[in-house]
């Protein structure tokens, strides 16, 4: 039975070590319907893809390099950047060129497959991994399965405001998504994230008054400095007169804070600016509040505290 993850989650496998590492191992493949991975070498003139299957030359055509949804058109480009990059492929073919076994690989029919039996049987709610492939302005494109993609907007990364994806994410970074929404009669799946990443009590409760920390500034108001401590959790620093705060204040840059009040009822925390940050940075790592081992979906979440006056929550 195969399983349906992002591309590079394969390769590395023992078993698709195995199945790629020998042409009577290549054909038990095609005979079960196997689908492996391996690193694109080279896109030839007519735009077909090579790979190397441990000493056996593989090669997807171009139409079988990508699965289109109706109405979709096949750009070269979409092609030609599989160059240097893992992909996943089912063989479909063995044969004999100039005395040499040549093995016909599609990595349309592997991706085909993993929309039939994974994708178009997901549902909002439903927690699945994801791997960042690209980024703009409006959000990342994330690899669900098989290299298909889905769009995290730059909004459901986090509930700390971002101006970009590059400002959570790097392209490569190997991520937990929820399904936001589906658009069944394209197929197209909406992704989140910011759902597991803590609700505001969750990761309030990391911090204490009097503590003094780092934090990023996001955005500079007229009323003040909105400092990130956390990718769901933001404080606000009043900007004082006669001191070096405007100075200190730099979109993007670590500060260190002073934490002078939180209060859960107000879903606030109010935050003194001391100085730019100089110690070494801390590691830009997301932190997960739902144990995505264990859970594979959720109906309902709620961000804002109970009792607080404004309500921030998702539902599935």
């Amino acid at each position: 039975m195969n399983t349906y993850k992002p591309e590079g989650r394969l390769i590395s496998s023992v078993q698709n070590h195995e199945y790629t590492s020998s042409l009577p191992m290549l054909e038990r493949a095609m005979d079960e319907g196997k689908i492996l991975e391996a690193t694109v070498l080279l896109c030839d003139s007519d735009l077909s893809l090579h790979v190397d299957l441990g000493g056996i030359s593989g090669i997807i055509a171009r139409e079988d390099a990508l699965w289109c949804r109706e109405g979709e058109v096949l750009k070269d480009i979409a092609v030609i950047s599989r160059v240097g990059k893992p992909v996943c492929f089912k063989v479909t073919e063995i044969r004999s060129e100039n005395g040499k076994p040549v093995a016909i690989l599609s990595r349309r029919l592997a991706q085909l497959e993993c929309m039939r039996n994974y994708l178009s049987l997901l549902n909002a709610g439903d927690i699945i991994p994801a791997t960042v492939t690209h980024m703009e302005n409006f959000g990342a494109f994330v690899d669900i399965g098989c290299g298909i993609s889905s769009l995290l907007s730059v909004d459901c990364i986090s509930v700390s405001r971002i101006s970009h994806p590059s400002d959570r994410l790097c392209v490569g970074d190997k991520i937990h998504t929820v399904v936001k929404s589906i658009d069944r009669d394209s197929g197209r799946i909406f992704v989140s994230m910011r759902e597991l990443l803590g609700t505001w009590e969750e990761n309030a409760a990391e911090f204490e008054a009097g503590q003094t920390v780092a934090g990023i500034v996001r955005s500079i108001e007229s009323y003040g400095v909105f400092i990130e401590l956390a990718p769901n959790l933001a404080g606000l620093a009043e900007i004082r007169e006669n001191t070096r705060d405007t100075q200190i204040a730099v979109v993007g840059e670590y500060v260190a804070v002073y934490i002078k009040s939180i209060i859960p009822e107000r879903m606030k925390i109010k935050l003194v600016m001391i100085d730019s940050y100089k110690g070494n940075l801390p590691p830009n790592t997301l932190k997960y509040f739902i144990d995505t081992a264990h859970t594979s979906h959720i109906d309902r979440w709620r961000y804002s505290p109970e009792g607080s006056r404004k309500l921030i929550e998702s539902v599935f």
